[in-house]
């Protein structure tokens, strides 16, 4: 069931969904969460399905709110709220409202979202675009618990990271960390398997995939050890290899859905590792919704960190030799010329050579005084 509603308010908004549930036969809240979406109109179909999908784990209210442009200064100073309210099969398992948001009114979004919000109930936002450098403080963001965000859609993914390391506060995630579940835990169930010391560890992927930046900081952090950030062509990533004590341990997967991992002194097996879809993302993503410190600790271990500690040392530079006291030069005749008769031909030349530096001083004193 639709119910669209033009220059509309919150409050009118909330009279649609009690008449929506009523003409249904479900006048009972059964939601969990209430998830909030920032977004575009390009993308605003794209979050929505997933958003609807994700809700068949975990019924909720979603609120899809789309700043839309003005095209003139009058219409920037008009304010206007339109709405669509969805409920029944039209919303997955919970209920959907779409808000566009015309002129001032998009300054202050958080003031239509609040009253719209799940009484005594989570709160997560996400941003499948054009996330704010600091969810936490952005209006929205803070009236959220949980803030997604994902640095794979920006312009300049692996700088992004370095910002939301800056900026992180408790409740923030990416879905480019959620993007990499599956590998963290088939790489921690492989080194269970064997009792060995890593030395030294690979990552092979995409560049510019910060879920690549993301597992080797993970590695880095977690091991203590030197990880080197390989590329491939992709898809996203495509290998991880672990230099051990006992051998090598190597992770990989070329066609984006099937992996092979390879222990020495083991037999190869074939592993589903397949890349996932958004709305699996956000589904995960809902399971927990308290601060996730591991991906806090990665993110602070820092792109330059690993970059850093990828680079080869410098080899040493050796000594330049002493020259000896006496030694030949040749003359312009063939002649050997020693440097004791070379020392008494520039005295020779040295009265010049301190008239011309008298001449110049008088030009030394005038510099160092303006």
């Amino acid at each position: 069931m639709k119910i669209d509603l033009t220059d509309t308010t919150a409050g009118k908004v909330n009279k649609a969904l009690v008449q929506g549930r009523r003409a249904i036969g479900t006048p009972a809240v059964g939601m969990v969460l209430t998830l909030v979406i920032v977004t575009d109109e390009e993308n605003a179909y794209d979050a929505l399905k997933a958003a609807g999908d994700a809700s068949h784990e975990h019924p909720s209210r979603t609120l899809v709110v789309i700043k839309r442009v003005s095209r003139s200064p009058r219409d920037r100073t008009a304010s206007r709220l339109d709405a669509e309210v969805r409920v029944g099969a039209d919303a997955g398992s919970g209920e959907t409202v779409i808000l566009r948001l015309y002129g001032e009114v998009a300054d202050h979004a958080d003031s239509v979202v609040l009253p719209l919000l799940l009484p005594d109930a989570p709160v997560v936002v996400w941003w499948p675009v054009n996330a704010p450098l600091d969810p936490a403080k952005d209006p929205l963001g803070a009236l959220a618990q949980r803030r997604v965000t994902d640095t794979y859609s920006s312009e300049q993914p692996v700088r992004e990271l370095s910002a939301r390391a800056d900026a992180y506060t408790p409740g923030d995630t990416d879905l480019s960390w959620t993007r990499i579940t599956p590998w963290r835990s088939m790489l921690a169930a492989a080194l269970d398997q064997v009792v060995c010391e890593v030395k030294a560890v690979e990552v092979e992927g995409e560049e510019f995939n910060p879920s690549c930046e993301l597992l080797a900081m993970w590695l880095a952090d977690r091991l203590d050890v030197p990880v080197k950030r390989s590329l491939s062509a992709g898809p996203g990533l495509t290998a991880v290899r672990l230099d051990t004590s006992e051998g090598a341990i190597a992770l990989d997967r070329a066609d984006g859905s099937l992996a092979t991992l390879s222990i020495d002194g083991q037999p190869d097996r074939a592993v589903a590792l397949k890349r996932r879809e958004t709305a699996e993302l956000i589904a995960e993503e809902l399971r927990r919704l308290d601060p996730d410190d591991t991906y806090a600790s990665a993110l602070r271990f820092g792109v330059e960190r690993l970059n850093a500690s990828a680079a080869p040392a410098p080899e040493p530079v050796p000594a330049a030799p002493v020259p000896a006291a006496a030694t030949t030069d040749p003359s312009p005749k063939g002649e050997p010329v020693t440097r004791a008769a070379a020392a008494s031909d520039a005295a020779a030349e040295a009265p010049a050579t301190e008239a011309a530096s008298q001449e110049r001083a008088p030009l030394k004193k005038r510099a160092k005084a303006t």
